[in-house]
């Protein structure tokens, strides 16, 4: 068993980094965080413990940097690595690196990576399955459904009837040696279409419909330790947002007004908003623009998209143009084609 972690590198930006860094917080937890020279001052260093750069704007050259944050970390003193987004979490160079410098590394062993093919990228089949995976097996299997509009997911959500079995590939994986949490693309064929460690931006729909902190799932299977939260007895419907802005790639801009946050102050929380920059904040053409995720749990998921909507209805003037409405017009559909939610309790 290794011992326990008491400080990581939280390896990535933007919300998904944010919203880490506050389960760290919660865990308690030393968070480093790492920014390159375009995110002085960005968000998620401001909420982290400790910051480092990690070299220029070029994504290659910082977040991407396996050297850059192997040595970040050594610097940092930090226990672990935590790779938030697939692309570093699914990099088998960057997890033999972490392991050569004598820390531990938050993810599936860079053997299991190689062999796997780990894809590196967000997973964005139409249907997928969420999972934590333990020696005991694939746990707190979720499946889930993405909105495709506009070329890249932007609603997941559990479907009532689910998805029928799994892909044999995808309940080999425990027997071929992957540990830790699983993002499942599935073809129309039903088959394996993508497999991807780290916190996918679903990822949220597993903690929400099963209670849980991907965090301390994550920490639990690089440690060997239990985790302190269990899961809720039966799972609820959930639904998880990805609010994104629409300024031409490469554009940049500036954050004037507030954007959904609404911390999460323990698992069970129902709704749960993480943005990745505040008012002032300058939004970089270099990244991904994705400006804050919303997640919610419920009795059935029409229920849940019509308690999301609100937070994602009438933002107050952000400065940069998002696909609010697109994404709440989206919940309006899911929530019609499922019919009227029951009640709390129902």
């Amino acid at each position: 068993m290794v011992q326990a972690v008491e400080s990581v590198l939280v390896a990535g930006r933007g919300p998904a980094a944010c919203a880490v860094v506050q389960a760290c917080a919660r865990l308690g937890i030393k968070a480093v965080a790492v920014f390159s020279e375009a995110e002085r001052g960005a968000r998620h260093m401001r909420m982290a413990d400790e910051s480092v750069l990690l070299g220029p704007a070029a994504p290659a050259e910082s977040y991407l940097a396996v050297d850059r944050l192997v040595e970040a970390a050594r610097r940092s003193r930090v226990d672990a690595v935590l790779p938030v987004p697939p692309a570093l979490a699914g990099n088998a160079t960057l997890a033999a690196a972490v392991v050569d410098a004598g820390l531990t590394w938050v993810g599936p062993d860079a053997e299991v990576l190689e062999r796997l093919g780990g894809d590196g990228v967000e997973p964005a089949s139409e249907r997928g399955v969420l999972a934590w995976v333990t020696d005991d097996g694939l746990r707190l299997v979720t499946p889930v459904l993405r909105d495709r509009a506009g070329g890249r997911p932007r609603v997941s959500w559990t479907p009532p009837e689910g998805l029928g079995p799994l892909p044999p590939a995808a309940r080999r994986l425990p027997e071929l040696g992957w540990r830790g949490l699983v993002t499942v693309g599935i073809d129309p064929d039903g088959e394996l279409a993508e497999v991807a460690a780290g916190f996918s931006l679903d990822m949220a729909v597993l903690e929400r419909a099963h209670g849980v902190d991907a965090v301390e799932l994550a920490l639990a299977s690089a440690t060997g330790r239990t985790p302190r939260t269990a899961p809720v007895a039966e799972p609820w419907a959930a639904v998880a947002v990805q609010l994104r802005s629409t300024l031409p790639a490469g554009t940049a801009g500036r954050v004037t007004g507030r954007l959904p946050d609404l911390p999460a102050t323990r698992p069970t929380a129902p709704v749960v908003a993480v943005t990745g920059y505040e008012p002032g904040d300058r939004l970089d053409g270099w990244y991904d623009a994705l400006l804050a995720t919303v997640s919610a749990a419920g009795p059935d998921a029409a229920t849940v998209a019509r308690a999301v909507t609100p937070v994602l209805t009438g933002l107050p003037e952000t400065g940069v143009p998002h696909d609010g409405a697109e994404v709440c017009a989206t919940l309006q559909r899911i929530a019609g084609a499922l019919g009227p939610g029951r009640p709390p309790g129902g």
